[in-house]
């Protein structure tokens, strides 16, 4: 199962919620000294909201490991250093269903329905303002970056979050709120199909 959306929308909190076992995408950004990484044009900012800022190719190796296997390794990724930091094991044991979730889970969308990992596809949405807000404050907690980066980034965010959901859904994922998120996941878990989903298991 993968779930996407603006960053600040929720993902994290409604998968913990699912009790389902939860696979950070996160966790795949490139570090910060990479130089394919991309800048926020007109400006030293790296983009970290770029899809080129994250290691898709790693991550989707992963989610296969853990549909066939049960288990994989993983980086840990502390995004106030932007740097990977170790590397850790995740086990889903023999569940049926997990979630990947992160900003970039609507990249993969295509590549892990081809590759019959795919169960579903929903993207995450709650609003610019009240996403804005909860972004700024979960990362301003976090120690995430400096202040000023946290306003740019909030700014252009807010004002691009339409355009970030339509994307996501023309990649594939189905757009809802929270209340709809966790019925699809409940169907898909139950192992019912939703209406708009795609292949088997992941």
């Amino acid at each position: 199962m993968l779930l996407c959306g603006p960053s600040g929308s929720g993902k994290s909190l409604l998968a913990a919620r699912s009790g389902l076992p939860v696979l950070r995408l996160d966790d795949f950004y490139k570090e910060g000294d990479d130089p394919t990484l991309p800048l926020v044009a007109g400006s030293s900012d790296i983009d970290w909201d770029h899809p080129d800022s994250w290691d898709a190719d790693t991550a989707i190796a992963a989610i296969v490991d853990l549909c066939r296997t049960g288990r994989t390794k993983i980086p840990v990724y502390d995004i106030s250093l932007s740097a990977r930091t170790g590397e850790e094991s995740v086990e889903v044991g023999r569940t049926p269903l997990f979630i990947a979730e992160g900003i970039f889970a609507a990249e993969i969308v295509t590549r892990c329905r081809d590759l019959g990992v795919l169960a579903d596809a929903l993207c995450l949405s709650r609003g610019p303002v009240r996403t804005f807000r909860r972004r700024f404050l979960r990362d301003l907690r976090e120690g995430r970056k400096s202040v000023p980066f946290l306003l740019r980034r909030g700014w252009r965010l807010m004002r691009a979050e339409r355009s970030i959901v339509a994307r996501q859904t023309a990649l594939g994922a189905h757009a809802c709120d929270k209340d709809e998120a966790l019925g699809r996941l409940a169907s898909a878990a139950a192992g019912r199909r939703p209406a708009a989903a795609s292949a088997s298991q992941g």
